[in-house]
């Protein structure tokens, strides 16, 4: 089991290797995830203040890319968790006024 601490929200456990949108939202943070976990709408965005992660990956630059992000944050539909992280949601249904989206897939 790895610790995500969320700021501003607390910490909780979560399995190794899952995703951290769904981990996320399992734990009653409303994140959004408009593209269902697509890497397409950039909406799930979090920035990783500690813990070890991979590099941002092709289907994340691309993503930015076409919305004109330029940036040092990552896709939570993208990052499996592999140990313990710290973040920060960026957009969140409470701070957009908007639902969440569809639930992406394991």
């Amino acid at each position: 089991m790895a610790n995500v601490t969320v700021v501003g929200e607390g910490t909780f456990e979560v399995e190794e290797g899952k995703k951290l949108v769904l981990a996320l939202e399992d734990n009653g943070v409303n994140i959004l995830h408009r593209c269902g976990g697509m890497a397409r709408c950039t909406t799930c965005r979090v920035e990783v203040l500690a813990g070890d992660y991979n590099e941002v990956t092709n289907k994340e630059k691309n993503a930015f890319a076409e919305k004109g992000i330029d940036d040092q944050l990552r896709l939570s539909c993208q990052i499996l968790v592999n140990g313990d992280v710290t973040v920060r949601p960026i957009m969140t249904v409470e701070s957009s006024g908007i639902d969440a989206g569809p639930r992406p897939a394991d």
